[in-house]
């Protein structure tokens, strides 16, 4: 199962529909996160379920809760005895390979970066403002972006879920890894600095 997380492309994880949301489960979404790799939850036996309504929705939540890293990640509810769901599940998967391998147009990610800076600034560390200066997308497969700024190894990780979150809705990328890198802009006068006399 590692070996072919590693070398896929979409990877679907099965659960039981009795039995979500377990530690192996957990794990196995943490490392197809890790790898980069999209994903697609197929519930199964979703035939035993009782016929309620909600149970979809209840099943969204739960996944946002216990995968925040994969927020919004395809559900398909499957039913392997019944052949039921096969089809929502192989468009769900051409849907996250599309995500997956989607480019986000340079105009728009600069729109989106300075309405999320300016709706919640980045905070101040060591009472030093940072500064963040420009975003770039420098892949696809998963979505990868790098951020300009003053100060990398300052940059809480909260705000780093607050920007990735935001893109993930103002982008539509659902489920998908994002990965956001730091990098610090070299300062263009440091060889023009003083020297001591």
């Amino acid at each position: 199962a590692l070996r072919g997380v590693r070398f896929a492309e979409v990877v679907v994880m099965m659960m039981a529909a009795q039995n979500r949301f377990e530690e192996q489960d957990l794990r196995i979404a943490d490392l197809i996160e890790r790898e980069g790799r999209a994903i697609v939850l197929a519930v199964n036996k979703w035939d035993l379920m009782e016929k309620k309504g909600g149970l979809i929705s209840a099943l969204r939540t739960d996944a946002d809760h216990w995968l925040p890293q994969i927020k919004g990640v395809p559900i398909v509810a499957v039913s392997g005895l019944m052949g039921e769901g096969i089809d929502r599940l192989m468009q769900a998967i051409q849907d996250a390979y599309a995500v997956w391998n989607r480019r986000v147009p340079t105009a728009a990610l600069n729109r989106w970066f300075e309405q999320a800076v300016q709706a919640n600034p980045p905070p101040a560390v060591s009472g030093l403002r940072l500064k963040l200066n420009y975003i770039t997308q420098t892949k696809a497969r998963p979505p990868s972006f790098v951020l300009f700024c003053s100060r990398a190894d300052a940059v809480p990780q909260a705000y780093l879920r607050y920007l990735t979150n935001s893109m993930r809705e103002a982008f539509e990328l659902p489920g998908t890894p994002v990965r956001i890198t730091l990098r610090e802009k070299a300062n263009p006068f440091a060889h023009k600095r003083k020297r001591p006399s």
